[in-house]
């Protein structure tokens, strides 16, 4: 019988009544209720946050017969029925004030419907707050509040002021309650993608422990690798013989793809569980959680911040600012590290920086081929074709066709969307060289002024030299009297010394010149 993935399954009772393959976390649900009260995670998108809120409902219901056989089965002896009250924010599309007012007010009909309402309590904030105080005393019991997608309208709003400042004072009135009517709730657990914090919608929730980077609870959501060979040895050997590789060349690609998420310093290494469910269950390998989201606001904050996408591939951030989101904050950074594009790498505990990268190559391959429309002229369905012909030319020495073809990068880019024109010009020449990376060697430097590419295929080693308003003959000249070459010097393959020019007046490559070593 097909082992049954639960790929897009967030209810806990649906997973174990239908007999979908559940990994195990039970043990982390039963020592957050027994060790605390008020809970936050922040996760990446389909990373299990919702299966997690349903598993701790289910737990809460007392239903004891759908932990059968898991851990927290013989640690629980009580099984005590708990008053509920499980809202989520994922369902909704956030443009206006009126669509989370109408998700609110839907919700809170549903729970008024069977605790009772008041009609002294005037808009969403009191209303909820009544809510919980006729739960517990109807039921005699304290309430368990869980929050989905706390964060969803927020970031639907970014680039929004207006619509942000809404949404945050709605939801800061909102979630005040979980604070003012503690005698009456027993747990509360909110998730999210982001933490808005300072003066936003966190500002008053602290009483919320925050559990995002706590190192006890890295393996709550998501799959480590010691999961994967409990869970799905016998999987991976079919992966393996489905795709004609070997057992050890399967788990290095399945580690490459879908693992290195780290959400503190020193510890395991997390996989994608969209995507790894998903490749089992297609015996394939695939972009599958990349491809079910676009991070387009991501972009306009790139965008909106002038950012150098070269600091992407290496960049730093303080705990205080990768663990809280300023809603009118200038620096993109927490976003793209709480939505999961980015992820810790390393960690000097002497000055509390954590350094970030990519958390692996699906991450990264997506995410710098759906930046190339947002910087380039070039279509959006046009890129395979773009990176196609740029590694043929670096492959074949047709580094005259490579020039032509990036000029056409640069052309009929609209000026008014062009901030800094030499970081403009950066970052087209680092999406290039990442674009190249993914099938040949390509590696890309700035340092001092000093850009250069350096190309290498079987056959060519391409030193590149870039100047801005300089000249191509600068360029060149510089290759020499730094002796860029050097590395190479008893290599077989033909190398290639470029230097290049960008003007800022014809906002192109205005000259290459190019020079191979005999």
């Amino acid at each position: 019988m097909k082992k049954l993935y639960p790929i897009g399954i967030q209810s806990f009772e649906k997973l174990r009544k239908e007999n979908y393959l559940y990994i195990d976390k039970t043990s982390f649900v039963y020592e957050l209720v027994k060790s605390g009260s008020y809970y936050f995670l922040s996760r990446p998108r389909r990373f299990g946050k919702s299966l997690l809120l349903s598993t701790f409902e289910a737990y809460f219901q007392g239903k004891k017969e759908l932990f059968q056989g898991l851990a927290v089965e013989k640690m629980e002896k009580d099984w005590i029925q708990y008053p509920i009250l499980h809202l989520d924010l994922n369902t909704q599309k956030y443009d206006s004030p009126e669509s989370l007012d109408n998700i609110l007010n839907m919700k809170l009909d549903e729970w008024e419907s069977l605790y009772g309402s008041n009609p002294v309590e005037i808009g969403a904030p009191l209303r909820f707050l009544g809510i919980v105080r006729r739960a517990a005393e109807q039921s005699g019991r304290r309430v368990v509040i869980l929050i989905d997608e706390y964060d969803k309208p927020m970031l639907q709003a970014i680039g929004n002021e207006e619509l942000q400042d809404s949404y945050r004072d709605t939801l800061k009135a909102f979630y005040s309650v979980l604070k003012t009517m503690d005698k009456y709730i027993q747990f509360a657990f909110l998730t999210g993608v982001t933490k808005f914090g300072k003066v936003s919608v966190f500002s008053d929730l602290n009483n919320l422990k925050d559990i995002s980077m706590d190192k006890r609870y890295t393996e709550l959501c998501g799959i480590t690798n010691e999961e994967i060979h409990h869970y799905l040895e016998t999987d991976l050997h079919i992966l393996a013989d489905t795709q004609g590789m070997s057992y050890e060349e399967t788990c290095q690609e399945l580690k490459e793809c879908y693992d290195g998420y780290h959400f503190t310093f020193d510890s395991a290494g997390i996989y994608n569980p969209f995507s790894l469910l998903n490749t089992f269950d297609s015996m394939s390998f695939g972009n599958y959680w990349f491809e079910t989201g676009t991070p387009s606001h991501l972009v306009k904050l790139l965008k909106r911040d002038n950012y150098d996408l070269h600091q992407l591939a290496n960049d730093k951030a303080t705990s205080d600012t990768l663990n809280s989101i300023d809603s009118s904050s200038k620096n993109p950074v927490p976003v793209i590290y709480q939505s999961g594009y980015l992820t810790i790498k390393d960690y000097d505990k002497r000055f509390g920086i954590y350094y970030l990268g990519f958390p692996n190559r699906e991450v990264e391959e997506g995410f710098i081929k759906y930046l190339v429309p947002f910087y380039t002229s070039i279509d959006e369905g046009k890129t395979a074709f773009y990176i196609t012909e740029f590694v043929h030319d670096v492959e074949e020495g047709n580094y005259e066709d490579f020039f032509i073809r990036l000029q056409s990068l640069f052309a009929d880019t609209p000026y008014e969307l062009i901030r800094d024109l030499e970081l403009h010009y950066q970052n087209v020449l680092f999406i290039v060289s990442k674009l190249l990376g993914f099938y040949v060697q390509a590696e890309y430097h700035t340092s001092d002024g000093r850009i250069d590419l350096t190309v290498q295929t079987d056959k060519y080693i391409y030193v590149m030299e870039f100047k801005f308003d300089g000249s191509a003959e600068e360029a060149l000249q510089q290759i020499e009297e730094k002796r860029y070459i050097l590395p190479f010097a008893k290599d077989n393959r033909k190398i290639v010394k470029v230097g290049v020019n960008f003007s800022s007046k014809t906002r192109n490559i205005e000259k290459w010149l190019v020079k191979e070593v005999e």
